[in-house]
């Protein structure tokens, strides 16, 4: 197939280029280097240090890879993007190009804005460049658990189903986000679920949980690492925990830690995109997937993160420490994952093993870490 990645300098816009240019699709990454501008502003560099897309396009092909296309510029200019989707006649695209940081997004008011404008008008203008250009092709978008929030029901994939005075209608399940970043995210939902109904486009809505991890099977050579980041604003809280540990640093655990989510390591989101590439949206279908592999709390992770670390040599504790977030710490938490699983995933569980390599991982970069960034100082 012909892929567009927008976003595709990122955590998982890049291993996801790799991942699909190794099993033949033509890929075109599509990136302005906004997260990398957004980490130097607020002095959170990722761990390693990782060429730009046109040196990684060069070291994957002279590693063995297939061509991927670059194309620098922001996807925020309607004909900038129009220009790429025109040239390259896609199949899929996918949809990664957003600022992917709750905690930045609550920073302040300009801070917030940024997300905002970023997030809303990058599928804005994929919705519509689709439309215009590539009506067959599917948009598979990367959206987040953290739009349902913790309701005290089950959580269904996407829909939900409601009686109510002797009839029935299936909307989308109700949303209470608990960011501007999270907010940001619901109203994506809420555009594509319109393009498809109004405009009979194609799209897929992976609801992701915060995902792990550093390795691919494509990432043979550090240069072609993820940025991978580890900090309060950036990184997710398993790979703060594992930097945390290699640091000698006490786990960050906020507030009670019964917070509970759903998480999956990065090799299932590179899984899940193909899968829902290879069987895609009819059109006219707003298909959503809860994207996740297994639910953890705070606590569980961390317990498990010190078991294994000092198994290793390590010494290292977690530390409970005033929440900066408000969210509940106590709560029901029950969403179903089974559309993917259908599909044919089959998930890499975090085990031992896992959580072994990525402290391996971190400790030959060590050197690099920064334990003034580990504490929260982004409150709401």
């Amino acid at each position: 197939m012909k892929i567009v990645i927008l976003g595709g300098d990122g955590y998982l816009g890049w291993a996801t280029a790799m991942h699909l240019s190794a099993r033949g699709h033509e890929v075109t990454v599509v990136d302005n280097y906004l997260r990398r501008r957004l980490s130097r502003e607020l002095d959170r560099e990722a761990l390693i240090p990782v060429p730009n897309l046109n040196q990684r396009v060069e070291i994957w092909r002279a590693l063995g890879g297939r061509e991927i296309a670059v194309r620098i510029g922001d996807i925020t200019d309607y004909g900038f993007l129009k220009s790429v989707v025109t040239a390259a006649a896609p199949d899929g695209i996918i949809h990664y190009a957003e600022q992917p940081s709750a905690p930045y997004s609550m920073i302040d008011q300009q801070h917030s804005a940024l997300t905002v404008s970023n997030n809303l008008m990058a599928t804005h203008n994929a919705v519509f460049a689709v439309r215009e250009c590539a009506p067959a092709c599917q948009i598979v978008k990367l959206g987040t658990m953290g739009e349902y929030g913790t309701p005290n029901i089950d959580i269904e994939e996407g829909y939900l189903t409601v009686e109510h005075k002797g009839r029935s209608h299936k909307f989308l399940y109700p949303k209470t986000p608990g960011s501007i970043y999270h907010l940001t995210k619901v109203q994506d939902s809420d555009l594509l679920y319109f393009a498809a109904r109004v405009w009979d486009l194609a799209i897929t809505d992976l609801n992701q949980g915060p995902v792990y991890g550093l390795e691919t099977d494509e990432a043979r050579d550090d240069r072609l690492a993820p940025l991978f980041s580890y900090d309060d604003v950036f990184g997710t809280v398993l790979n703060r925990f594992v930097v945390q540990a290699v640091a000698n640093v006490p786990l960050t655990v906020y507030g009670k830690g019964g917070q509970t989510r759903g998480y999956l390591n990065i090799r299932d989101t590179l899984q899940c995109v193909e899968l829902a590439l290879k069987a895609p949206a009819k059109r006219g279908e707003f298909r959503v997937f809860n994207q996740f592999t297994e639910t953890f709390s705070v606590n569980d992770l961390a317990e498990h993160v010190v078991r294994v670390a000092k198994n290793a040599g390590l010494r290292v504790e977690a530390k409970s420490i005033p929440n900066p977030r408000r969210e509940a710490e106590d709560h029901y938490y029950n969403p179903a994952n089974t559309g993917l699983i259908d599909l044919g995933l089959k998930p890499n569980l975090l085990t031992d093993e896992v959580i072994a390599g990525m402290i391996a991982y971190v400790q030959r970069h060590s050197s690099r870490i920064r334990t003034d960034l580990m504490q929260p100082r982004v409150k709401w």
